[in-house]
């Protein structure tokens, strides 16, 4: 568990890769017999680039972290295979194969160190969080998690166990990130959800589901029409998926439409339910959900307020959603647990009931 717990760590402790675009172009040139421009994306923990071709052709170009081993990056390799393969309708990147056939390759960066490069195809749409928020649009979203959950339901792999810190389901190995939140009230406030999570969620986890999920289905990673905004096109960043409870898939998305109502459960709410319609959550997962929404806000004021410290320049990135985290747990914080869960379940209940 140490050693599993410091991989995890060094992936959010070591720098991102950072190629020139001349260089970018000259790798996917020789590996994938392709020119085009070079446009930097975002990326926590990878190095992300859009080429795009002559003809209009665009493709996602990925150098990995260092840290990150080869088994996790076959693994995501190998989801997206499967996806292709179990549901092929749906909308997530395919894998681009170089020139000899394989679906990655491996470079050496300017400071002598070994990682890996793999291209994507790109999708096009519009980000959610670009969008007006609708409840139309958060039980779209719930339906498309909850069939691509359907389709990673029998898929396995070696790489699938690997450690990620933004796992709700092991939220209690950041305890040691509570002492670096300066202001004492926000520190007590987070220090009374990780206890809220060590009490009543995980003695509960051995009991649920697990598979392998997407882990970041959020506003940034779901695309949608430029005229439709409720027809969903796109689902990106599969970097954070592993092998966890599906409890957690679920209240991760769920935890990132706490914003854009007057009723900060609405939207949530709304989300859940259409997940709960089409794969129905079990007793013991209804339980827990709004105590692992909570638990998600919490690891992300706790990973976004270290990893900002240690690299500003990246500052914007890693703390957007801190402020919305932050007012989340306030919000929570003046319910009960019992209050918490029967209104992220108010529409799971009106479904039940018809």
């Amino acid at each position: 568990m140490v050693e599993n717990l410091a991989i995890a760590t060094a992936a959010l402790s070591t720098a991102v890769p950072n190629l020139a675009p001349d260089e970018v172009k000259a790798l996917v040139c020789r590996l994938y017999g392709i020119t085009g421009s070079v446009k930097s994306l975002a990326g926590e923990r990878d190095q992300n680039c859009r080429i795009e071709t002559a003809d209009g052709r665009r493709y996602v170009f990925k150098i990995s972290n260092p840290s990150e081993p080869a088994s996790v990056i076959d693994f995501q390799i190998a989801a997206l295979d499967h996806i292709a393969r179990i549901a092929p309708d749906q909308p997530v990147p395919r894998v681009v194969r170089t020139l000899d056939g394989r679906s990655r390759d491996t470079v050496t960066l300017p400071d002598g160190v070994e990682t890996t490069v793999r291209m994507l195809t790109y999708l096009d749409g519009v980000q959610i969080r670009e969008t007006p928020r609708t409840a139309t649009q958060r039980q779209a979203m719930g339906t498309m998690l909850a069939e691509l959950n359907l389709a990673l339901r029998d898929f396995s792999h070696p790489g699938a166990t690997h450690d990620l810190l933004w796992n709700v389901a092991t939220a209690h190995r950041l305890a040691d990130k509570l002492e670096a939140i300066v202001d004492a009230p926000r520190r007590a406030l987070a220090e009374s959800f990780m206890t809220r999570f060590t009490d009543h969620v995980l003695p509960r986890l051995a009991s649920v589901r697990a598979q392998v999920i997407h882990n970041d289905f959020h506003l940034y990673n779901v695309l949608v029409t430029p005229d439709d905004h409720e027809r969903i096109v796109g689902i990106i960043d599969f970097g954070d998926m592993l092998h966890a409870p599906l409890v957690g898939e679920v209240a991760t998305a769920a935890a990132f439409h706490t914003t854009g109502n007057a009723d900060p459960f609405a939207g949530p709410a709304q989300f859940v339910g259409a997940y709960h319609a089409t794969l129905p959550l079990t007793d013991i997962e209804q339980e827990i959900v709004a105590d692992l929404m909570a638990t998600r806000h919490l690891i992300t004021v706790l990973i976004s307020e270290w990893r900002a410290k240690r690299y500003p320049e990246n500052r914007d990135y890693i703390m957007r959603h801190n402020p919305a985290s932050w007012a989340a747990l306030a919000m929570m914080n003046a319910l009960s647990r019992d209050e918490a869960r029967d209104r992220l379940l108010t529409e799971v209940r009106k479904g039940e009931s018809r």
